[in-house]
């Protein structure tokens, strides 16, 4: 490992973040707001951490695939660590696991609060806590790789490492000019969302909060009642639409720009998607129209709850907890598979879906036919075995991590819906869970114990697991 080029990136990063914080700092100015200095100590703090390892670029400045993996791990964990201070410094968060616990479910898009009564905090808190949603959307490296030319050799090693999804690709040949396009996309599409929330009633610092949670799919509100607060028909058909659009694979968008519309519009995974969201809501629909009574409102809510899970935003109009056993199991199913690859949502995805789908159907194909040839395409493409394994091998990591994490966090003794809920929802990224975890909930009763397994959960479902599973393997081991 170039340990010496990790550190400089590290620094790098961390500076950046420094920069970051800035910024709700200037909210917190702008609102007369004291405890906007913790903003400015915490950046101070690490700014001189990037002017001890940042500036100088080491001799040897490579990077190999396993350099990347563990630099993306320490990243998050090293931004939330700081990124937490602010919380727990200013007294908004006192206890630091719980400030802690706020940023990871905000870096990584989960959306999981141990907020009883967000609408009491300062403005430039609940910016900061809604701003996490949506540098993490993309992934902070990348965020960093269009700030700062980290390393033009070794960048697509970092990239590779935090884009979501069974397969990486490049949009143009340089790692950056990548980053560039994917956050381009991303400001864009925010933009417009601010516009519209605006035009639907909400003000300027509500429009950017709600931005950040669709944008980045993470979901984190200033209202305890979520977007329910405003009871919008509008503001909740912009916020779907949006969640919806933000599911889906960005590659699709740079395809659009350049003309090549068949590329998107063949597009096997999107299909996929699209079909899955419709058959839900029209299912979800059906189920609980006799509590809304008009089919256009069990539309609506349907609609925003099924956009919400799928995408993993983890926004909410509705306690889906007191809706019939069979929509809550569609959501639960729809919060296991999540978006996209590529996107800002979490989940397996629905590519990964497909992927294990067509595996065990060319299996019951070649059982039936042993001398046929069979293979695995996804929109035309043929899958190569290495994809197909690393598939298998991610789904059964996946339910190991579920399983092992249900039973830790059951030590506390909730109900077995909560249990579960909770743990699903914080691999997924998804936000709120189910029972006491539920829409209208928190993780506040959890144990500090139960907390940083969920911690950990939401930084490996962020990382698709095995980015994560590498730090910890660096750490055990003395050597790869």
């Amino acid at each position: 490992m170039n340990k010496k080029m990790i550190v400089h990136i590290l620094g790098k990063m961390m500076g950046v973040e420094a920069l970051l914080l800035l910024l709700p700092a200037f909210v917190g100015w702008i609102y007369g707001e004291s405890c906007a200095i913790w903003f400015v100590v915490t950046a101070a703090i690490l700014f001189v951490f990037f002017l001890l390892t940042g500036l100088k670029k080491p001799g040897t400045p490579g990077l190999y695939g396993k350099d990347g993996l563990f630099i993306v791990s320490s990243a998050w964990i090293l931004w939330s660590l700081f990124g937490a201070l602010p919380f727990f410094l200013s007294g908004s968060i006192p206890n630091y696991m719980d400030a802690f616990f706020e940023t990871v479910s905000g870096f990584t898009t989960t959306g999981s609060t141990i907020l009883k009564n967000v609408e009491v905090l300062p403005h430039c808190m609940a910016f900061w806590r809604s701003f996490t949603h949506w540098v993490g959307g993309m992934g902070v490296l990348v965020f960093v790789m269009v700030l700062t030319n980290l390393d033009k050799q070794s960048s697509i090693h970092l990239m590779r490492a935090e884009v979501p999804g069974p397969e990486k690709d490049k949009l143009v040949p340089k790692a950056r000019e990548t980053a560039q396009i994917l956050y381009g996309m991303y400001f864009v599409l925010t933009v417009i969302l601010v516009v519209l929330l605006m035009a639907g009633g909400m003000n300027l610092f509500d429009s950017l909060v709600h931005a950040f949670g669709t944008a980045g799919t993470g979901g984190f509100s200033n209202y305890a009642a979520s977007v329910g607060h405003f009871d919008s028909a509008y503001l909740d058909g912009v916020i779907t639409v949006f969640m919806i659009l933000f599911g889906i694979n960005f590659n699709l968008y740079f395809f659009l720009a350049i003309r090549e519309f068949k590329l998107a519009i063949t597009n096997e995974e999107l299909r996929a998607y699209l079909i899955i969201i419709g058959a839900a809501i029209a299912a979800i629909t059906a189920n609980i129209y006799h509590i809304y009574g008009s089919v256009l409102e069990a539309f609506r809510y349907a609609a925003f709850q099924v956009a919400s899970i799928i995408t993993t935003t983890g926004y909410a109009t509705a306690d889906y907890n007191l809706w019939p056993v069979f929509s809550k199991c569609v959501l639960v199913a729809l919060m296991i598979v999540g978006a996209c690859a590529s996107s800002t949502g979490g989940g397996i995805k629905v590519s990964r879906l497909l992927i294990a789908l067509k595996s065990i159907g060319k299996e019951v194909k070649q059982m039936a036919h042993p001398k046929s040839v069979n293979v695995v395409r996804l929109s035309g493409k043929k899958l190569g075995e290495d994809t197909i394994h690393n598939v298998y091998i991610y789904l059964m990591a996946y339910a190991i991590l579920a399983i092992v994490s249900v039973l830790l966090v059951s030590i506390d003794n909730f109900d077995f819906e909560t249990t579960v809920g909770s743990v699903l929802t914080t691999i997924g990224n998804v936000g709120p869970g189910l029972g006491l975890t539920g829409p209208v909930g928190s993780f506040a009763d959890y144990s500090m114990f139960s907390k940083f397994v969920f911690c950990i959960d939401m930084l490996a479902g962020r990382l698709e697991i095995f980015p994560f599973l590498m730090l910890f393997s660096y750490m055990w081991r003395k050597k790869f």
